[in-house]
């Protein structure tokens, strides 16, 4: 999935970037897969270390689970913070 979230490299110079990479704005369908479980979702940002996913609800989702995109191989995330109905998720290689 690197492909997918290469991180932009236009930066304003009126916005401090405080995160370790900068995001990319995206609008992608998705699905968080946990167990048995399948929950859509929208990636609405990406970058080479993570995301920010929109979903219709956070609460019952795992701190552990794998993002799905289509034409991507799964990657395993960890919910870095969470919203009412946003997340922000870090890219996990083990």
């Amino acid at each position: 999935m690197l492909d997918l979230f290469k991180s932009a490299s236009a930066k304003s110079p009126r916005y401090l970037e405080r995160r370790i990479a900068p995001r990319k704005n995206t609008f992608i369908e998705a699905r968080i897969v946990f167990g048995r479980t399948e929950l859509p979702c929208i990636i609405r940002n990406t970058s080479d270390t993570g995301a920010k996913l929109e979903v219709a609800k956070v609460g019952s989702i795992p701190d552990i689970f794998l993002l799905h995109a289509p034409g991507h191989q799964p990657q395993k995330c960890r919910v870095a913070w969470r919203a009412l109905k946003e997340m922000g998720v870090e890219f996990r290689n083990e």
